[in-house]
């Protein structure tokens, strides 16, 4: 049963921050989590949690070892909660996502293979290839005609390049596309919820089916291959494995289309800033880092949970079982780290760092492989299209998400001459 004496839960309902799940008020949203305290209580969805802005605290709290992910264990409302929360799939699944400890630890090491140094760099030469046949084919676009970036660039690059890792067969791409744009929604209903969630078990199951009857050099086969060869209880169940993959395939790209996504906006927004690339002031590594900070692709991170009773500086606990939601997009903007401009998009920003990945044991594996990917579009785009400029007065839509953050459009006019 539900602990209603929880002070998430006690807190009156007029009292918590209702974060906004369609996503337009991310901005409001994130000034008023900073101006509220380290930790604020707020609504997810009708769940109560305690939202974690203030980076310093925030950085704390995602290497605390008394902070789990794992909501079977440790969150008192998983039972009754889940089974009617549109939300239920990100605390559910059993991954290195909603891992602690040694489990955390013996599923990341099998996916962590996929995504060392020298395999990232390995697919760099992929990458500028398939941003290549992207660009050429954005090209062909007649004189005058939008270009929607989202849907041209933004979107097929990274599930490309996770395609290609895992193995997936072309049939498949755009449903699974179709289906994780429906994980990372933050309006749909329970039921629509579950019927996407039961729709993408569906396409992973026929994936497995299709890489134990074919088997190759795919991160999908190779999972297989360790599920099958240790058997249960050995290093992936049936179930893990299923929920591994759900977890490359959802994470895998959609923290990628938000990066390059927000990095043209905030550079045909800022052509400032562009000049100051161009002009050798700063590079495209400092874009993809500013970025980051400023429009942290993943809003907010659900969830986490007390494993004991945590008190904070200025005195509020967090009750041991109580959720934890990791407010990065109001992180990346704080004035404790970022001064009172933290709010601006600053290229030549001198701190650098910020938390859009994450932070300790669970930081994003696939961070390198983000990077790489935004950084090499970016380049080639303003490359080839050095007089590209938003569709004037176009008003660019969030995706309809308080996870996901990014645009449902990026409608463009390009030239090729300069």
């Amino acid at each position: 049963m539900r602990d209603e004496s929880t002070e998430a839960a006690r807190c009156p309902m007029e009292q918590r921050l209702v974060l906004d799940p369609t996503g337009r008020s991310r901005d409001a949203e994130s000034a008023e989590l900073c101006a509220r305290g380290p930790a604020t209580p707020v609504d997810i969805l009708g769940v109560p949690a305690w939202a974690v802005a203030d980076p310093e605290l925030l950085e704390g709290l995602l290497r605390d070892p008394r902070v789990s992910k794992d909501g079977h264990r440790h969150w008192p409302d998983f039972e009754e909660l889940v089974p009617t929360w549109p939300l239920a799939l990100w605390v559910s699944a059993r991954n290195m996502f909603t891992a602690h400890g040694a489990d955390h630890r013996r599923l990341r090491r099998l996916v962590g293979a996929a995504f060392t140094t020298r395999q990232v760099a390995a697919l760099a030469g992929r990458i500028e290839a398939l941003t290549a046949a992207l660009l050429d084919d954005i090209a062909l676009t007649p004189a005058g005609t939008v270009v929607d970036l989202r849907e041209r660039l933004a979107h097929p690059l990274p599930i490309q390049v996770i395609a290609q890792l895992l193995g997936l067969p072309d049939a498949l791409r755009d449903s699974f596309r179709q289906t994780v744009d429906r994980v990372f929604s933050t309006t749909l209903t329970p039921e629509e919820s579950a019927a996407n969630a039961a729709a993408f078990y569906g396409m992973l199951d026929e994936l497995i089916a299709a890489k134990r009857e074919r088997p190759g050099g795919d991160m999908t086969s190779r999972l297989i291959a360790v599920r099958d060869t240790e058997g249960d209880g050995g290093a992936l169940t049936e179930e893990e494995l299923r929920d591994t993959l759900l977890l490359v395939v959802s994470a895998g790209y959609e923290t990628t289309v938000n990066l390059i996504d927000n990095a043209i906006t905030l550079l045909l927004t800022h052509p400032d800033q562009l000049d100051l690339v161009r002009a050798g002031k700063a590079g495209w590594d400092d874009v993809v880092e500013e970025v980051l900070r400023r429009e942290a692709p993943v809003a907010h991170l659900p969830l986490r949970y007390a494993v004991e009773d945590i008190t904070l500086p200025g005195g509020v606990t967090i009750r041991r079982g109580e959720a934890i939601l990791a407010a990065y997009a109001a992180a990346g903007r704080h004035p404790v780290r970022y001064g009172e401009d933290g709010a601006l998009f600053d290229v030549t920003r001198p701190v650098k760092d910020h938390l859009a990945f994450g932070h300790g044991p669970h930081f994003c594996l696939g961070a390198p492989l983000g990077r790489l990917e935004a950084r090499t579009a970016l380049r080639a785009l303003f490359e080839r299209f050095p007089r590209l400029a938003l569709l004037p007065g176009a008003e660019l839509e969030p995706v309809e998400s308080l996870i996901s953050n990014g645009h449902r459009s990026l409608p463009v006019l390009l030239t090729q001459d300069d």
